[in-house]
């Protein structure tokens, strides 16, 4: 399944990201990227520019679906990015986690880099990057056979860390379902029995448009096999 636009204008446009594509090119990539894809199939004035990644102004991890925001031009490109890095860009998730999630409502502040003692992997730890994580339950749920609770939760990260959404949910005691990398390799391995990819999706984006400063907000539905997904557990009442 390819990348499809969902909103799209001279200066920009915003793509809605399937699961399991990377974003950017890099020597270990293996497959086509976001980047390549852009390349070969547009022809805007920064399409082809690899110093400014093809117009993809952020990221989202390979197994993340949803909102990537791409620039058509270079002076929109450096105004989305100081948009980002004055956190003027609010972004929205959704996720499933494990755990019935308490309280419904909270701030997660808590700082986050690589861990010395393995450079692929993310967590909190002293010294990081300040990072903060908003999140606000939704619904509960349990297995219908095993009766694990779970919490659909949409979640609005303050600043933009590498995994940042997944490190924060595992630090408070709530993995995201699926998470190879954080729930740990067996809890994944059952997740993957009835969710088949990571439970994270970029649900929408709310930027000042490069131009005319006019509020821009785009959303994307939750992928089908996320619905899916959803649709094998057992909806329980979620105590306010």
């Amino acid at each position: 399944m390819n990348p499809k636009i969902i909103y799209e204008d001279d200066d920009l446009m915003v793509l809605d990201k399937p699961a399991g594509w990377v974003v950017n090119n890099a020597e270990s990539v293996k497959g086509e990227t976001v980047q390549e894809w852009i390349s070969k199939n547009f022809q805007f004035p920064i399409s082809n520019f690899q110093l400014l990644r093809n117009g993809v102004v952020h990221r989202l991890d390979k197994e993340t679906s949803g909102v990537l925001l791409v620039a058509k031009k270079e002076s929109a490109f450096y105004e989305l990015q100081k948009q980002f890095k004055d956190r003027i860009v609010e972004k929205s998730y959704i996720t499933l986690v494990h755990g019935k999630v308490e309280p419904n409502e909270g701030e997660i502040n808590a700082p986050v880099g690589r861990l010395p003692w393995n450079r692929e992997r993310f967590g909190v730890i002293p010294g990081g990057r300040e990072a903060t994580t908003h999140y606000r339950a939704i619904s509960g749920y349990q297995s219908p056979f095993t009766k694990e609770k779970f919490t659909l939760l949409e979640v609005l990260p303050k600043t933009g860390r590498t995994h940042q959404i997944r490190i924060h949910l595992k630090y408070l005691g709530y993995p995201v379902v699926a998470d190879e990398f954080y729930a740990g390799r067996k809890t994944a391995r059952a997740d993957r029995k009835w969710c088949p990819r990571l439970f994270l999706h970029a649900a929408g984006i709310k930027f000042n448009h490069p131009s005319s400063g006019k509020r821009i907000d785009v959303a994307s539905d939750m992928p089908k096999e996320l619905e899916k997904s959803i649709n094998f557990l057992e909806k329980i009442p979620q105590s306010p």
